[in-house]
């Protein structure tokens, strides 16, 4: 292997910005001209949330702390260190900073002298606890925090300078949020968005700035008109603020007593201003990419210059040690000796006993994707962008000599699964557009075979090469969803249906014999194939194994078996010359039988393997005769949404088949789904479990353990810089590629791509990466598109258990104020204070935890690292002075989230049952896929037989469209049940029938808009609360980055039946608009949920459930025959 050397490297970047915002036109960097020069100018700096005090500026950039004169000048690190820090925030004296900082996979609030020191780390929640402000005296530090809500929202608290117990805002939620100068009042952002960056946004989570007096919470609300107004600065009489009333965002003012808003800093066609902080005499702001101070006084505005100088860590050029966790692609070798893994955008070689690991590609910078192994040993393949598109790369087996590039054809797109013919001259392949295609290696025209139906996640196509490399079989979709089998002919280039479309019928082989193909069919799992709608999930389908005799001069391979003696001339009853031939060419090793197709009878040919039925993932094949069928759970059947562990994906259980014996047994378990791989010679198998990688023989079941692959050697050498700019074209051609829509909303992508790319080159760190990401696709004005992950600092997890408990200060000591109770029977809302023999109630002290003393002058969840999942020992008692205490052992759960939710969904539910009298049900749906369909069907049946519904969406993360929800509300009564004991039932039985009442607001998008939608159009009751988010489009199936972030571009997206798109960028508004007002909120109330039950009893006052009697029984007079004659 040819190993680069290391090059440790500082980077120098000065940068001089001048002009004048104020009142003033902004505008972007114009694009340089396609194959220019980069300008001499340096680079922009990606230097965020700045922060202002009387002589400094302190901001973030590449994870690190700094501060700067408030001049400008040469930058001084203040704050370093392996994990991300960001947000910067001057305590009102300017002696500390504030930030949020990630250390020991938690993020939380730390504080540090503004002229430099130790810091020191403030709250221990296992909650990501994000600095805000500080309070006016400067006593204490606000931030905000999701750690007591049930869902998305966060929550204002501050908590003492000097470390101690966190007090809660009487605020419902809040994201970010300034201090009067009094301290009595408040401005601040009620709410976060999904999606901050989408310009233009218009939909029900625009941001907004309310004015809140402490005292009873009543609020003052900035006046806009649906723009997204954010990031408030209150200085003096004066709320300063960020919003894009007038175009891109830009700073306007508020007077407080006047209540105008006056534009402040003008920005017509610049970057938007993305976040500012006040100072003494001053307002500082980041304009992605430049640092600017405006005067309050003067009302004049001037750019900051800021200097650079020292390491930055995050840039170094490394070698690095992959995580198994890294691979995305893999490929057996032809015998089984050796295995390929795509990870971090290279192709490594991995022996299976015997070797080194070896770097086939060794391209820093550039992505390998997809390894391909050809069957004679000597060849690899895989898909590479190194020419800027993907292109077709061939290689010696052992990384030596030249790379064959072939090219793929106009336009570029994404391509996958690489399959070598069996006589390794030909690959096929597929690409983003539907297509299949084979291309000679030899010869390299790529030659269309098909193009799939419909773009969707069904859309594989799942090619398979017939023993002879002249046929290609391959499932396509059909007008009805379902899948047919195709088979495709090299010879003459001609297609033909195999089966008769009346079964979902995928993942087609050929036996290595050449006589038979074998395939997978569904004759139960139709509705299955409406992947995108809810009613697809949950129901038990399952499939057969079927075996096509290809030739009709052939016998069945299941005919009745007698044992019979041989014939004189040797061969076995029932063998014709012509199988004795067939057999003597497989015997020696080169020459392959010739597969030919009789397609006339084909169907008549076709039978049921004797596999048992099962829900079918796939089949693959072994040497001749053997399938191995790999079977997946029936997902959701009966899972409680809150049990589900996202850790956890389901598995496959692979069965091995022998024709000749007919016989099926068990061969592994707990596979990794598409992890399955037989090797050319039919004779091995590369699986994974839970991550960890094996090769074993094919020829019977591996003992557990058996032939672990050595992974603790894949190396490959990182080049941040070089990453950074192939993830950069990366996203743009993924916006290219998989927008739905090709004009991607009118964005000349070329040019966008060209505008942002400046940033790249200084570039600090990988978050400086997603946030660059988040800027250039937020400007295609689309919901989902969405950034995430990438190569961070890698940190161990240092675990923080929780108690389910919320926590008061009382006599110096924390004390229990409320006990979750939770539901102990189901795993998922576990409460560790209400265990059978624990007995802990609310008013009970925390005295200490594993014989540590717990005191008040630190937060309390800073005596509970590191004992999640473990026993822990609490002391707990009446007193302070520890008097009566006694000693308890729990397990502390690693997060509170499901129990809190679990608890917020009990209360309604009890509250809507309390305020109705008993008359409406209550059901919860925090999405629509697996947790939606969980909860509808165990509480929405659970509570037949109430008149009515509060169906209650709000926080619906969406997932897939709820038309089974829907259907199943829409139920009427048509018939009554009537027998002679117990109560009559009204058909169809598990309804409510009475009127219904759905809850939204703004944070119910994606499915959670649709469910709404759906609802008004069946006309199935009323929508109370606020508009939904407005991001009715989908997402999925693209490639990972090569560092394992991601970035997703709208695929799929939904219009109405009137030709209109109805939903996106708009929302769902609601009949009856309730806010959650946080005064009513603060007196215990939840005005949404006790509007819903008032619309429902108004509209069961007027429509009273319907009644019905039975008919008096017929008298049929029945005359029976005489008797006696």
């Amino acid at each position: 292997m040819r190993w680069l050397g290391v090059v440790l490297a500082c980077l120098l970047v000065p940068v001089s910005l001048s002009g004048s915002y104020a009142q003033a036109q902004t505008k972007p960097p114009e694009a340089p001209p396609p194959g220019a020069k980069p300008a001499s100018a340096p680079p922009p700096l990606m230097l965020q949330h700045p922060s202002l005090s009387a002589s400094l500026i302190a901001f973030d950039y590449g994870g690190q702390i700094w501060t700067v004169p408030r001049a400008g000048g040469q930058a001084t690190l203040l704050v370093a260190g392996q994990g991300q820090n960001s947000g910067p925030v001057f305590s009102p004296d300017g002696s500390l900073v504030a930030y949020t900082g990630t250390y020991d996979g938690n993020t939380d609030v730390y504080v540090v002298p503004a002229g430099g020191g130790q810091p020191q780390r403030l709250t221990w929640h296992p909650g990501r606890d994000v600095a805000v402000g500080w309070t006016p005296d400067g006593k204490n530090v606000l931030f905000r925090t999701p750690r007591t809500t049930p869902r998305d929202l966060e929550q204002l608290y501050t908590i003492p300078v000097t470390g101690g117990a966190a007090t809660q805002l009487p605020l419902p939620s809040g994201f970010q949020a300034s201090y009067s100068p009094d301290g009595g009042r408040l401005a601040y952002v009620p709410f976060s968005q999904w999606q901050p960056a989408w310009k233009h946004y218009r939909g029900g989570q625009t941001s907004r700035v309310w004015i809140a007096a402490l005292s009873d919470s009543s609020v003052v609300k900035i006046p806009r008109d649906n723009s997204n107004d954010r990031n408030p600065l209150w200085v003096g009489d004066t709320v300063y603020f960020l919003s894009d009333r007038e175009g891109p965002v830009a700073l306007y003012a508020y007077d407080v007593k006047t209540a105008k808003v006056t534009s402040v800093v003008r920005n017509e066609r610049g970057f938007d201003i993305q976040s500012a902080a006040a100072g003494p005499g001053g307002i500082v702001y980041d304009q992605f990419g430049t640092l600017n101070l405006y005067d309050t006084a003067t009302r004049q505005a001037h750019a900051v210059p800021v200097t650079i100088s020292g390491e930055l860590p995050q840039t170094r050029a490394h070698l690095e040690t992959l995580d198994p966790g890294q691979i995305l692609h893999a490929a057996l070798s032809p015998t089984g000796k050796r295995v390929l893994f795509e990870t971090h955008g290279e192709i490594l070689s991995v022996p299976a006993e015997k070797g080194d690991v070896r770097n086939l590609t060794q391209s820093p910078g550039v992505a390998d994707r997809d390894p391909a192994w050809s069957p004679d040993g000597k060849t690899v393949a895989w898909f590479s962008d190194q020419g800027g598109e993907y292109a077709l790369h061939l290689r010696s087996a052992d990384g030596l000599g030249p790379v064959k590039v072939i090219g793929l054809g106009q336009p570029p797109s994404y391509f996958y699964g690489p399959l070598w013919s069996p006589d390794s001259k030909k690959i096929a392949y597929t690409d983003k557009r539907l297509n299949l295609w084979v291309v000679d290696v030899d010869h390299p025209t790529p030659v269309k075979v098909d193009t799939d139906r419909y773009d969707s996640p069904a859309s594989q196509l799942n090619p398979a090469w017939s023993p002879d490399s002249r046929w290609i079989a391959y499932a396509k979709q059909l007008p009805n969803h379902l899948h047919g089998i195709y088979v495709y002919s090299l010879a003459d280039k001609k297609t033909q249906m195999v089966t008769d479309g009346r079964s979902n019928a995928t993942s087609p082989r050929f036996d290595r014999g050449g006589k038979y193909l074998y395939f997978v069919a569904f004759t139960n799992n139709g509705l299955d194939q409406g992947w995108l709608d809810m009613s697809s999930m949950g129901r038990a389908t399952d499939g057969r194994v079927y075996v096509m005799v290809l030739r009709r001069d052939l016998p069945s391979p299941l005919a009745p078996e007698s044992d019979e003696e041989a014939a004189a001339d040797g061969k076995k009853s029932g063998q014709d010359d012509g199988d004795k031939k067939a057999d003597d060419k497989k015997g020696d090793g080169k020459k392959v039988a010739e597969v030919r197709i009789d397609f006339a009878g084909l169907d008549q040919r076709t039978l049921a393997l004797p596999i048992p039925r099962v829900n079918l993932a796939g089949i693959d094949v072994g040497t001749e005769g053997i399938v191995f069928a790999a079977a997946q759970p029936v997902a959701l059947t009966d899972e409680d949404y809150l049990d589900g562990d996202e850790n956890s994906p389901p598995s496959l259980e692979v069965a091995r088949f022998d024709l000749k014996t007919r016989k099926t047994d068990k061969f592994v378990d707990g596979v990794d789904a598409g992890s399955f791989f037989v090797s050319a010679d039919g004779r091995k198998v590369l699986y994974a479990q839970h991550g960890r990688w094996f090769v074993n023989g094919a020829d019977k079941a591996p003992d557990a353990g058996a032939g672990a692959l050595k992974l603790d050697e894949m190396q490959v050498w990182v080049d941040p810089r070089a990453e950074w700019r192939q993830m950069y074209h990366e996203a743009w051609r993924i916006e290219r590629d998989f927008l739905y829509d090709p004009k991607a909303q009118g964005l000349d992508l070329a040019k966008a791509e060209q505008v942002y790319a400046p940033f790249l080159e200084a570039l600090a760190g990988r978050v400086d990466l997603n946030t660059l990401f988040a800027e250039m696709t937020g400007h295609i004005g689309l919901g989902h598109t969405f950034v995430g992950g990438g190569a961070f600092p890698k940190q161990d997890k240092v675990s923080v258990g929780l108690l389910g408990v919320d926590y008061r200060v009382v006599a110096g000591r924390y004390q229990f104020a409320r006990i979750l109770e939770g539901e102990n029977w189901t795993p998922g809302a576990r409460a560790p204070l209400t265990q059978p023999g624990v007995n802990v109630a609310v008013g009970d002290l925390l005295l200490a935890v594993n014989d540590n003393e717990v005191k008040t002058d630190q937060e309390v969840y800073r005596y509970f690292l590191g004992t999640a999942g473990k026993q822990t020992v609490l002391t707990v008692g009446p007193k302070a002075d520890g008097s009566g205490s006694r000693q308890v052992t729990v397990v502390p759960l690693p997060s509170e989230t499901k129990l809190r939710l679990h608890t917020w969904m009990e209360e309604n539910r009890r509250k809507v049952d309390q305020l109705s009298g008993g008359r409406l049900a209550y059901v919860y749906l925090p999405d629509t896929a697996a947790g939606g369909f969980a909860n509808f069907n165990r509480y929405y049946y659970s509570q037949v037989g109430k008149q009515g519904a509060i169906v209650d969406e709000r926080f619906n993360h969406g997932g897939q469209i709820a038309d089974f929800i829907v259907e199943q509300m829409k139920k009427t009564p048509q018939m009554i049940d009537a027998t002679r004991e117990g109560e009559e039932m009204v058909e169809p039985a598990q309804a409510i029938y009475g009127p219904k009442v759905m809850i939204i607001n703004q944070m119910s998008g994606s499915g959670g808009d649709a469910l709404p939608w759906l609802f008004r159009k069946a006309k199935l009751g009323t929508l109370v609360g606020v508009r939904t988010w407005g991001g009715l489009v989908g997402i999925g199936g693209y490639p990972p980055l090569m560092d394992g972030g991601s970035i997703t571009a709208p695929r799929w997206a939904l219009y109405g039946t009137h030709g209109e798109w109805e939903v996106e960028n708009i929302g769902i508004p609601p009949d009856v608009e309730v806010e959650q007002d946080p005064a009513l909120v603060r007196q215990g109330h939840d005005p949404q949920l006790e509007k819903a039950v008032a619309v429902a009893l108004d509209q069961l006052a007027k429509n009273p459930p319907q009644t019905f009697t039975r008919p008096a029984y017929p008298d049929r007079k029945p005359v029976l025959p005489e008797t006696g004659r």
